[in-house]
């Protein structure tokens, strides 16, 4: 009888391909091998489950064999224990088996096991391969041992650890998790909605709001999910990881979305209820000559400047809203709330009233990044009280600080998400700006124009720190002049990005 894990042995039993792979390659690479050879052992090993149930009612190993194809179809000669029986050329024969997978279940799995170079042994000798192949024999991943949130959050704290590892290219397929689920639970998505991410990585905001739906007790079942990501493996990991949390309804598509965008219906863009992204910051790398005439009407605001694409993702993500039900979420660096060069893009959405709330996050919540982030809230239909008004909360606080990581605490979390639901003025937190408050600030967002920060110069004993902090929020000329400081900034992460990926 099959020893249900715990998550915590799940946890260390994932983490064990790592230590094998450690040494032999960047940790950035691991994620290749790694994931799909515990996708290929799960697929395995449940099919092992429904066949043994299926031939226990009914004595017959062909129809045993036909009920356990009806989950995934797993080809003879293509099963895990066929692959670990091979003493040569094993990772031709992983390959294969693979390839035979998604050949059998067109659709669903095609092209789901990536590209990794299996039969390179140089790359991946077979000793090393082997290796592998025994670590993750020791455990059987059946939906009985591992059930399906499970092995979905096992693979979640691997792609974390993934990324602690490998530095400062995780922002391409990491995001903080804390972050996330603040977006999901104020964008609070509902059974039957479809949900979309246009930079989806490894799928972790498409699983987060599935995962809100569920806490909520939703259908979670009915939500249609979709998502676009431009790295091949990193696609591959994110449609692993939704089949992997039992989403049966769902498309992740691969290629570059502004320049060509995976999801349309009748010639136009697809549009979705619930839209949730972390775009690429202030890439420089796109063709901005081609958005000047965007055959899917995604400039409507304008064209933003070539060193700096952000503006064409928000125009995207706008263009994809539901027209009455759509709204969004989407993380930015803050520079994108005051930057002189996107001024009338900026004065043309909040014109528009699309902009619903902009949360202002404290420092280090991008991976592996000092720089602050906000989060930018959009409707295309804002309940009558909200209409012509835009909620600003500074937030900046609102943030721990643990062994070299930041995060939101569920208090932080609870507090941004009491100020959204009331939609209402807080001294030192929040403000409700007029469209005419904001145009009088020449269209900037930048928040600390519109919430002051308490001050503490009736304190005798006032902290330098907390003198500094009260004249920044309420010098407007600051700002002004840090836009220049931020510019230099978002140059040189984007720069060291490029480099990475290079």
């Amino acid at each position: 009888m099959t020893v249900r894990m715990t998550q915590q042995e799940l946890e260390s039993y994932l983490w064990g391909a790592a230590v094998i792979l450690r040494g032999l390659m960047e940790a950035g690479d691991y994620k290749q091998f790694a994931f799909p050879l515990i996708f290929f052992k799960r697929l395995s090993d449940v099919w092992d489950e429904d066949y043994a149930a299926a031939f226990t009612d009914s004595n017959d190993p062909d129809y045993a064999a036909t009920t356990a194809n009806d989950r995934f179809v797993v080809p003879e000669k293509a099963h895990w224990n066929d692959v670990r029986a091979a003493t040569k050329d094993v990772g031709k024969t992983l390959q294969t088996a693979m390839r035979k997978i998604e050949a059998a279940n067109p659709g669903r799995l095609d092209g789901i096991f990536g590209d990794a170079p299996w039969t390179n042994k140089e790359r991946l000798p077979d000793v090393t391969l082997k290796n592998l192949l025994e670590h993750f024999s020791t455990q059987t991943l059946s939906l009985a041992n591992v059930p399906e949130d499970e092995l979905g959050n096992g693979y979640e704290f691997l792609i974390k650890k993934f990324a602690d590892d490998s530095g400062h290219t995780a922002q391409e397929f990491y995001t903080n998790r804390t972050v996330v689920h603040l977006m999901v639970q104020m964008l609070e998505p509902k059974p039957g909605e479809s949900i979309y991410d246009p930079t989806c990585g490894t799928g972790g905001m498409l699983i987060s709001a599935l995962a809100e739906v569920k806490r909520k007790g939703g259908e979670h079942r009915t939500l249609k999910l979709f998502g676009q990501e431009r790295n091949h493996m990193t696609a591959s990991i994110a449609r692993m990881n939704l089949v992997l949390h039992g989403v049966e309804d769902s498309e992740i598509a691969r290629g570059d979305t502004l320049a060509a965008p995976a999801f349309a219906e009748n010639d136009r863009l697809k549009t979705f209820d619930v839209v949730l992204a972390n775009p690429p910051y202030s890439i420089k790398q796109w063709n901005r000559e081609a958005w000047t005439s965007d055959p899917w009407g995604r400039n409507f605001l304008g064209t933003p400047p070539q060193g700096r694409a952000d503006y064409a993702f928000f125009q995207h993500i706008l263009k994809s809203m539901d027209a009455k039900t759509g709204r969004c979420a989407i993380l930015f660096p803050h520079g994108v709330l005051f930057r002189k060069e996107e001024a009338e893009l900026r004065e043309k959405v909040v014109r528009a009233d699309l902009v619903d709330c902009v949360v202002g996050l404290g420092p280090n919540l991008f991976y592996n990044s000092p720089m602050e982030a906000c989060v930018v809230f959009c409707r295309s239909r804002k309940p009558p009280k909200r209409r012509g008004r835009v909620l600003l909360i500074d937030a900046v606080n609102e943030v721990a600080r643990e062994r070299a990581a930041s995060f939101l605490k569920p208090e932080h979390q609870a507090r941004i998400e009491a100020a959204y639901a009331a939609y209402a003025g807080e001294d030192g937190f929040a403000k409700v700006a007029t469209i005419d408050e904001i145009a009088a600030q020449g269209f900037s967002l930048s928040i600390p124009l519109y919430v002051k920060r308490a001050s503490a110069s009736n304190t005798p004993a006032q902290k330098l720190s907390e003198a500094w902090a009260a004249w920044e929020g309420s010098s407007r000329a600051f700002w002004t002049d840090m836009d220049a400081v931020v510019d230099m900034l978002d140059g040189l992460v984007g720069e060291e990005q490029e480099a990475a990926r290079e």
